[in-house]
């Protein structure tokens, strides 16, 4: 039996940017994975997008640890949404002001890199760890690895950043009074690729999120340092005519890609190949509450396993490390069961908004954003925000480009769209969209707050 101040479980993005949080707090801290060291060979996490949008919390967190220009080399701008119709015809729709963006990063790239920083803060890293049970009487992890079956390791302190199959939220479970709830949504996804052209060029616009929205299914993909993109192929399970249960062969994938997504299709000369090979992999959405026992604590996916269609489940995790690192700071090593009941108290209402979100994105995201009318709501949005910058801010903007809590953000939101669509219940809008009064619009958000 060992004795460890702190056992972080799981060395994933959240994991590792958190032990070196705690590390630098002159921490004796031990972080455990089932996995063998990425760092070894070819990066591979089956079921996993690996592609990261990384936005301003994300960049907060980097900033704050002084990491930022070590990651800045991985990524790679995103201005905006580039929307593909049926006819391959592209329409852009700007994030946010100019200049403002999400970042395209690979997530092996950016994993290894924080357990190399995390190796270099001193935190002892136990790779093929496999963490069997845990028991929160006493704090004891039961562990597997190569070398022992079932070693007993006690530690004051256990963070679970292991995920949305947390072994630390098993053990949980099993407790009195632990509220959990679990979603898959009827959609799952597949990684697919748009290699570089034959000149070594990227084939479509780099510093953009490309979307093809076909209603009940979608296409997207993400720009890649190599001059590829990693596209990424929702489709729902089964019950529609576009589904993954009826794609059966070479020529399924080709005519679904043909008729729905044909200027990409003329990019993906590995279309069938990666198909076949590459696994399908669920959408999960997952709360629970309390997050802690003890000393013991819940982080990142662990907690709050979010729909990846608001780009925010990185980032959200990002902050989540921030926001305890300030506890701790507040409240000091010496008070855990505080400065975790305080971290849940003021969390949860915020991952709670974001976890919504992230599942209304999805329908915008796959019906919304082919409607010229959702265009042209954007575009009264974005000049809303030009002329009242501190009275009308666009929700993606809100989530994206600032730290505002998420459920302020959500809160505001909900009041602009009620204002905003009855703007848009206009028959004439499309036509008469620049001649709106832009004040009126304003003086009706202000009357909404005041209600």
């Amino acid at each position: 039996m060992k004795n460890n101040d702190i056992s972080i479980l799981g060395s994933g993005l959240i994991g590792s940017l958190l032990s070196i949080y705690l590390r630098k707090r002159g921490l004796d801290v031990h972080m455990y994975e089932k996995r063998a060291d990425n760092r070894k060979s070819a990066y591979k996490e089956e079921g996993r997008s690996i592609n990261m949008a990384l936005s301003d919390r994300g960049w907060k967190a980097l900033e704050d640890l002084g990491l930022t220009e070590k990651v800045k080399p991985l990524t790679i701008p995103m201005y905006g949404r580039k929307i593909h119709d049926e006819h391959g015809k592209t329409t852009f729709i700007p994030y946010g002001k100019e200049g403002q963006a999400i970042y395209s990063i690979s997530r092996g790239k950016f994993n290894q890199l924080l357990i190399d920083e995390a190796e270099a803060a001193g935190v002892n890293l136990h790779f093929e760890h496999k963490i069997e049970d845990v028991s929160l009487k006493d704090n004891t992890l039961l562990v597997s690895n190569p070398e022992a079956s079932h070693q007993k390791i006690h530690s004051e302190v256990i963070i679970g950043s292991d995920g949305a199959y947390s072994a630390l939220r098993n053990a949980m479970l099993k407790q009195v009074r632990f509220d959990y709830k679990q979603e898959y949504i009827s959609h799952g996804y597949k990684e697919l690729t748009i290699p570089a052209t034959e000149s070594g060029e990227f084939a479509m616009d780099p510093n953009a999120l490309h979307i093809w929205p076909r209603g009940s299914f979608m296409l997207i993909a993400l720009p890649n340092p190599d001059k590829s993109f990693t596209c990424t192929l929702f489709l729902p399970f089964e019950g529609k005519r576009v589904c993954f249960e009826n794609i059966r062969d070479e020529k399924d994938v080709e005519g679904v890609f043909k008729t729905y997504f044909d200027d990409a299709f003329e990019l993906m000369p590995n279309l069938s190949k990666e198909y076949f090979t590459n696994p399908t992999a669920a959408l999960i959405n997952i709360e629970c509450f309390p997050w802690m026992q003890g000393k013991s604590l819940l982080i990142g996916d662990a907690s709050h396993a979010m729909v990846p269609f608001y780009g925010q489940g990185m980032n959200c995790g990002f902050e989540d490390c921030y926001i305890l690192d300030k506890l701790i700071n507040k409240f000091g090593t010496n008070a855990w069961e505080l400065v975790f009941a305080k971290f849940q108290k003021v969390r949860k209402p915020d991952t709670d908004a974001i976890c919504q979100l992230a599942m209304e994105n999805f329908e915008e995201m796959k019906n919304a954003v082919s409607d010229p009318k959702f265009q042209i709501r954007k575009k009264i949005e974005a000049k809303l925000h030009n002329l009242y910058p501190l009275d009308w801010i666009p929700l993606y903007t809100m989530v994206t480009f600032s730290d505002m809590p998420y459920s302020e953000a959500y809160a505001q939101g909900k009041l602009q769209e009620s204002i905003m669509d009855r703007v848009m219940a206009d028959p004439l809008i499309t036509q008469n969209w620049d001649k709106l009064d832009y004040e009126d619009i304003i003086d009706q958000m202000d009357k909404a707050k005041a209600v």
